[in-house]
């Protein structure tokens, strides 16, 4: 299996985060990490063996990316609409040098999806429901998508509207919600076991998001594994294995 690393500055900052790139041909598949995650967490965990032969038969690529989530989410000793700002660098870093980077790498062939677990969920639905222009479809695998639920303190302001679901969703209309109904798809999946109601509060957070995308028109799976399904790689990897074929 091909294997590459390359380092993509951040915007405005000193330093860069770091791109790991699986295969050599296929749809191309942003992947998050879980909280405070590395690109090469994927990897590590047995996710990219997972779907190894997707990977090796040139039907998807995945670009394994950094999180940023030590300066914004995972930073709890700042209030929380300061963390959603931080959370735009990454935001900015992804529309701006990712995207980019993906398009080039690919020549512009199909559509790039988005995935993401735990925390990484979270980043791979905003980032579609923000950009669906660039990933017009993710999934996520054991998300929480209220970030009032992190550990929050501080007043919630426009920044931190703005970065969660939990919020947003719910008053999406007009135009722009017409649009996304024509061009957005997600898939939620959560276990029903171990750390997924407590402490996470995952699975209750992914059924709220998906009755709320529902409620809206957008198009949103919903997929609940049993009560011996627990927030853990192993898990994920069994579900990446079971849904990546359809998508590529």
């Amino acid at each position: 299996m091909r294997r590459a690393q390359h380092e993509l500055r951040l915007p405005g900052h000193e330093g860069a985060l770091s791109v790991v790139v699986h295969g050599h041909y296929g749809r191309p598949v942003v992947v998050f990490p879980s909280e405070a995650g590395r690109a090469v967490d994927f990897a590590n965990n047995g996710m990219v063996d997972a779907v190894a032969d997707l990977v090796d038969d040139g039907r998807v690529k995945l670009y394994c990316v950094d999180s940023l989530d030590a300066y914004s989410w995972a930073d709890t000793s700042a209030p929380i609409d300061e963390r959603a700002r931080r959370h735009g660098v990454y935001t900015d870093w992804l529309a701006g040098s990712l995207l980019p980077f993906v398009h080039e790498d690919t020549g512009g062939g199909a559509e790039p999806m988005a995935l993401g677990c735990s925390l990484g969920a979270y980043h791979a639905v905003h980032f579609a429901l923000q950009r669906a222009d660039l990933v017009p479809l993710a999934i996520g695998f054991s998300g929480n998508y209220d970030v009032g639920n992190w550990r929050a303190w501080g007043g919630s302001g426009d920044a931190a509207y703005f970065a969660n679901p939990a919020d947003y969703v719910p008053h999406l209309h007009g135009d722009h919600l017409g649009w996304l109904q024509s061009r957005l798809s997600l898939l939620l999946v959560a276990g029903q076991g171990d750390w997924e109601t407590h402490p996470t509060g995952a699975l209750p957070s992914t059924r709220a998001m998906a009755q709320a995308l529902q409620d809206k028109g957008i198009r949103c799976e919903l997929d609940l594994w049993g009560r011996d399904v627990a927030h853990d790689w192993p898990w994920w990897a069994r579900q990446l294995a079971h849904h990546l074929p359809r998508f590529c």
